[in-house]
């Protein structure tokens, strides 16, 4: 027998990266239930069985994508060792600023609608950006104290969200080196 569409775990799979998608792009109030199920090839139904709210929705794209920063933080560690944190500067503000914005890291994206979201996804958010912050923090290479990590993570995200804000190329370059010349200097 046929398992009904919308069901099972690639259904939840494709909704959650489309939501990550959708609100990264427009942002929570952006996009609809409807834009973000038809762009998983689902229901408005199968969303709301799947991921319950929108409210929530955006709680679990964040979550993915926090998850996915620091899956990508990790993956540096262990692949550049020492010279992680130069290497990832250089990614983060140099290859990913060539992606789109619905493919952006979660963190310069999401933030701005973080701050009025619930309490729940505001927990969330803490919970994720400081156990990115300890892992940088703890990392490779020469150590870095908490602090430092917290200007590291926000020095790199408000780079990311202001470059990407910007039309004229040269400034955007310009708040993209100065901000990895920063960034490098921790």
């Amino acid at each position: 027998m046929a398992r009904p569409k919308g069901t099972g775990a690639d259904a939840r799979e494709r909704l959650v990266a489309a939501a990550g998608r959708g609100f990264r792009k427009g942002g929570f109030g952006g996009i609809g239930v409807d834009a973000l199920a038809k762009e998983a090839g689902l229901t408005s139904g199968a969303f709301y069985a799947h991921l319950g709210s929108k409210a929530g929705a955006f709680r679990i794209a964040l979550d993915d994508g926090l998850a996915y920063l620091l899956n990508g933080i990790q993956e540096f560690q262990m692949r550049h060792g020492e010279d992680w944190r130069d290497r990832f500067v250089d990614f983060y503000l140099g290859d990913r600023m060539a992606t789109g914005l619905d493919e952006a890291c979660a963190l310069p994206t999401l933030t701005a609608d973080v701050v009025r979201a619930d309490d729940e996804t505001r927990q969330s958010y803490a919970e994720g950006v400081t156990e990115i912050v300890d892992k940088i923090a703890n990392g490779p290479g020469q150590p870095i104290s908490r602090d430092q990590a917290w200007t590291f993570l926000a020095t790199l995200s408000g780079a990311a969200g202001m470059a990407r804000a910007v039309q004229d190329s040269r400034l955007r370059e310009q708040i993209l080196s100065a901000a990895a010349n920063a960034a490098k200097a921790i």
